[in-house]
């Protein structure tokens, strides 16, 4: 029997150790689940799901210091930006609560039937496989549509943050959900397969890389059973040359930088107007040399946290060093901090061509890439010139060029004049590789539901 382990990344000190599931417990929860769903998508009313949905915001919030202080011991992102995250969370939970049943509602729709309409009716048991760079908001923005539209949900999370699993399940616990509900997994990837397979799961979504969104679909494909994958991404960041050069670099900071630029949907490319790019690496550079010290994450003071793993960080680093044989520039960090824990510099790439790793593969990790455009339809090239397709932002005071440029960036979403981010109230997730299906907001909740018709005469 294997073991997960919990370390905190910014001292490397092994917090706890946690058996794994043999396939006879793995069995009995995903069968209780099923059984589960017959009371809970059947016979429970929306109105005391969204109770319960409505009492885990609620949960969240009075445990939001200690559920925060375990985010940062387990995965090292602040202790800010971890209680941003249980808070976002509980937002979560009161959104569907107040609007889950009109996204669910039936609608009717006028036909030769005396009467005909579509009902979105749930599936069955529903299986989240989560990743470990935001271990409350991902599950909670899973299970939650999923929950509230009738199905049970199990969750196959990331095996370094297995503590905040445990404490999710608690959430739900604490919050009054039936047993089975919400169950927690406690297994590794290798048996996610089974997982899938089993008669009683009937969809799974996914956040995490391409890699193990290609292998989860082709499993659940041969299958039959619905999935929604939400992927990598190399999100553009395009700075016009009527931008706001300020805004545009305190922006760039932020969407680069926010959790240690561990975010599918961080901004990683920015593409800036020729004629303006040295000032805008000029400021850019001095923006993340003063903005950013490193210490523990628990503290205020703290701007620069660790990486959540140094295994991540190598593999990032790699990333940096071969696009510098081949050509790119540092202009700033390239390197690991000479301290305990799994720190680096905060860096900025340029020079960097569409043979190198830094431009066509994601960066998971503080890295910036700054690439010269020469009008706005170049830079719309550049920027769709990549596998990913998730989020995108557009820097310009020219707001007919900004909305047709948005409207011709590959992505599920583009943002003028902000970040890329995530908002319950609109549908979030990616196309090409970075995946498919949607979550938040009505398309989301329904993504897991029987959208049947009814036609009646």
């Amino acid at each position: 029997m294997s073991m997960m382990q919990s370390i905190n990344p910014a001292t490397n000190e092994l917090l706890a150790e946690f058996e794994t599931w043999d396939d006879e417990t793995v069995d009995y929860v995903i069968t209780q689940a099923g059984y589960m769903f017959a009371d809970w998508g059947k016979l429970t009313p929306i109105e005391d799901r969204c109770l319960l949905i409505k009492r885990a915001a609620d949960t969240l919030r009075d445990d939001a210091e200690i559920l925060a202080e375990l985010i940062t011991l387990e995965m090292g992102k602040t202790h800010r930006e971890a209680l941003a995250e249980i808070e976002k969370s509980a937002w979560l939970c009161e959104y569907y609560a107040e609007n889950g049943p009109s996204h669910l509602a039936d609608e009717m729709i006028e036909t030769d039937a005396s009467k005909s309409y579509v009902a979105y009716l749930p599936l069955g048991v529903i299986l989240g496989v989560m990743p470990w760079n935001f271990p409350f908001w991902q599950v909670f923005r899973f299970a939650v549509p999923a929950l509230l539209a009738g199905n049970t949900a199990l969750l196959k999370h990331a095996s370094n943050v297995p503590q905040c699993a445990l404490a999710i399940e608690e959430v739900f616990r604490k919050s009054g959900f039936p047993d089975h509900t919400f169950s927690n997994l406690m297994i590794g990837s290798d048996k996610v397969e089974q997982v899938i397979r089993h008669k009683m799961v009937r969809g799974v979504a996914l956040t995490g890389s391409e890699n193990a969104g290609r292998k989860v679909a082709a499993i659940a494909g041969s299958e039959l059973k619905k999935t929604v994958l939400e992927l990598g991404g190399s999100d553009a960041f395009i700075v016009l040359e009527d931008a706001n050069f300020r805004e545009a670099v305190d922006a760039a900071v932020k969407g680069r930088f926010q959790n240690m630029g561990q975010s599918c949907i961080a901004s990683k490319r920015f593409i800036v107007d020729q004629m303006q790019a040295d000032k805008f690496i000029e400021m850019f550079k001095e923006a993340v040399e003063s903005h950013f010290v490193a210490g523990n994450p628990m503290e205020k003071s703290t701007t620069l946290a660790p990486m959540a793993r140094q295994d991540l960080l190598d593999e990032l680093h790699d990333q940096v060093m071969r696009s510098v044989e081949l050509g790119a520039k540092i202009v700033t960090g390239g390197y690991q901090l000479d301290r305990e824990g799994c720190y680096y510099a905060p860096t900025i790439l340029t020079d960097v061509t569409s043979n190198m790793p830094a431009f066509s593969e994601e960066l998971f990790g503080p890295v910036a890439v700054v690439l010269k455009s020469s009008e706005p339809a170049h830079a719309l090239g550049i920027a769709n010139g990549v596998d990913f397709g998730l989020g995108g932002s557009i820097f310009t005071t020219d707001m007919a060029t900004a909305e047709t440029m948005a409207r011709g960036m590959e992505s599920g979403a583009t943002f003028v004049n902000s970040i890329s981010f995530s908002d319950p109230r609109m549908p979030f997730g990616g196309i090409k590789n970075s995946g498919y299906g949607r979550e938040l907001s009505a398309q989301g909740i329904r993504e897991f539901t029987n959208i049947k018709s009814i036609w009646m005469k």
